[in-house]
């Protein structure tokens, strides 16, 4: 099986045997193909004496800390065959993650991106409302990950409107415009977290305005760091967009820049589900062990996507919790869990914090 296997299949259509058997082999061939095609990658893996020819099961490949990627340039294609370099959202003076891709990384990204989102908004593209403004795309010192996600995203849009200006002033009567003209259809709003709140639910809440987007489907991500300090929590967050919009349906994410493409997305009880592409695994931080359901511990994911580097196997900054496997109430198979927040004393680094960082 190959990855032509996956992109055929449901997002969310394979159990936990049927996961395990894919990704054991496939992710025996991709570790295989990063040691062989990235000399850096393949020293670090000789350094802990780990044998790639060897069988293994996929938890049991090694996994490079994702703060690597800020420290060295790590890529598995020849340099003439990288079309883009990804940079991941910081703060002022922080040195930031560098992906490169190629084309056929880039393109399987694009793919799973889509098959992802479309399970939960539908095959039908709907008139987009983006809670930004389009100078963070003009602006090539803004545009990183909280660019890519924008673009990334824009895709399920038939028509856009960025709801901030350039100033991220609310554009409130072209917002409500937007609204009207689309009322006999869903519209679908993407953001990240704290701009949501800071630039769309504080203005409507000052200005007093209730948007009627009862149709609309939001998704939103890049760090909660911000919310918690203003005691904000999910379930806050959403009461909130109810009160000053009306909205119902609404979707978390939890995905890095590293693994473009592989996003987890929060289902409507609550938990976030890792898609056939991707995996999590939770581990204890005093050994490194393999953390069991209920046990809090640091967040590890794997994807089948990275090709042009070696991302297939991370160790995040970010603390989680396994809820279970293959029996979330929303019917979808795989893992699904809830992201606890950043480790102690790591960077901030979701597009939201770093742009609460910054503001």
């Amino acid at each position: 099986m190959n990855l032509d296997y996956l992109l055929k299949s449901e997002p969310y259509g394979l159990d936990k045997a049927q996961k395990s058997t894919f990704f054991d082999e496939y992710f025996h061939q991709l570790t295989n193909y990063h040691y062989y095609h990235c000399m850096e990658y393949q020293k670090m893996i000789d350094g802990i004496g780990f044998k790639v020819d060897e069988k293994y099961k996929y938890s049991d490949i090694p996994f490079l800390p994702v703060r690597l990627f800020k420290i060295f340039d790590l890529y598995s294609t020849p340099r003439e065959e990288i079309i883009k370099t990804m940079t991941s959202s910081g703060t002022t003076g922080q040195t930031v993650s560098k992906i490169f891709l190629d084309k056929e990384t880039a393109l399987n990204q694009s793919k799973v991106l889509a098959k992802i989102v479309a399970s939960y908004l539908g095959q039908k593209r709907s008139p987009m409302l983006i809670i930004d403004s389009e100078s963070v795309l003009k602006d090539r010192n803004m545009f990183s990950a909280r660019g890519a996600g924008i673009l990334g995203f824009s895709i399920f849009g038939s028509k856009r409107l960025y709801a901030l200006d350039e100033n991220m002033e609310l554009k409130t009567d072209e917002v409500m415009r937007f609204i009207k003209e689309n009322n006999d259809t869903q519209i679908f709003i993407f953001g990240f977290t704290f701009m949501i709140f800071q630039h769309f639910v504080k203005e409507l809440q000052r200005q007093n305005i209730n948007y009627d987007l009862s149709n609309a489907v939001l998704m939103h991500g890049g760090g909660w760091k911000k919310l918690v300090s203003e005691s904000i929590s999910s379930r806050e967050f959403r009461d909130l967009l109810y009160q000053t919009c009306s909205i119902r349906s609404v979707h978390d994410y939890y995905g890095m820049v590293e693994q473009t493409g592989s996003i987890n997305i929060e289902c409507q009880y609550g938990y976030l589900h890792a898609p056939i592409f991707s995996d999590i695994i939770i581990r204890r931080p005093a050994d490194f062990s393999e953390a069991e359901i209920g046990e809090r511990g640091i967040v590890q994911t794997v994807s089948v996507l990275p090709k042009s580097y070696p991302g297939h196997s991370l160790l995040t900054e970010d603390e989680g919790v396994l809820i279970g496997e293959d029996d979330c109430k929303c019917g979808r198979l795989g893992k699904y869990f809830n992201i606890l927040g950043r480790l102690k004393n790591a960077e901030i680094r979701g597009c939201s914090d770093t742009y609460a960082e910054k503001l």
